[in-house]
């Protein structure tokens, strides 16, 4: 995220303590043995790696679910990564005080020679390893059960994200569900307009090649 005088990496405490966003080199090179079509990180750790190479800040978010271990081995990773010292936030929910995240002063357009990615001089490269679909649903009876079907969902088509809204029969606010990897938050977010249709649309995000059709199935059941 980019503020009007810094650069600032926004990370899932949860899924860096996980590795998600880490590659192992070793078993990568193992893979790529086996598969000459594997000439290339994987696009979660290089937007990762990029994402630090830039940073002014990096706000560790989600710190309230990681337990001392896990925040040490998120903390780990992230340092790992970090070309230079950088200030290293704790957030719950992405809270932190405007003053910190707008009062850098980095000058980050100024030292743009130092923050490279990792597809710096390539032509042609762009990062289209990542795709997304919505689905529209109708109005529920109740929500458990659809979010009960979402996790094995999730965790079978290896989905990164989804994120959408949901309308649940009687209840006169919508229904706000997001979700990274299998952890899933829901909480009615606010009423419906009177010019709204009460119906449901969730955005799946994940590495190209999802199947839609197979996703699509699973969460309508």
């Amino acid at each position: 995220r980019v503020t009007v005088d810094g650069v600032i990496a926004v990370v899932d405490g949860p899924a860096v303590a996980a590795g998600r966003f880490v590659d192992d080199p070793a078993a990568l090179a193992l893979q790529r043995q086996g598969d000459a079509a594997l000439d290339h990180d994987s696009p979660l750790a290089e937007l990762f790696g990029d994402q630090l190479a830039c940073a002014d800040l990096v706000v560790l978010n989600k710190v309230d679910q990681l337990d001392a271990a896990g925040r040490a081995a998120a903390e780990a990773a992230i340092a790992a990564g970090l070309p230079r010292s950088v200030k290293l936030l704790p957030a719950r929910f992405g809270a932190i005080d405007a003053d910190v995240l707008l009062g850098l002063a980095a000058a980050a357009e100024d030292d743009l020679a130092q923050r490279p990615s990792h597809h710096d001089g390539e032509d042609g490269h762009d990062h289209d390893d990542f795709e997304s679909f919505s689905l529209a649903l109708p109005e529920l009876g109740e929500p458990g059960a659809l979010i009960e079907r979402l996790v094995p969902a999730i965790e079978r088509h290896d989905i990164l994200r989804v994120k959408g809204f949901l309308a649940v029969a009687g209840k006169p606010m919508r229904l706000l569900l997001q979700g990274v990897g299998s952890r899933l938050q829901h909480h009615y977010d606010r009423p419906w307009r009177a010019d709204e249709a009460r119906a449901g649309r969730l955005v799946v995000i994940g590495l190209k090649g999802l199947d839609r059709a197979a996703i699509a199935a699973a969460i309508a059941g």
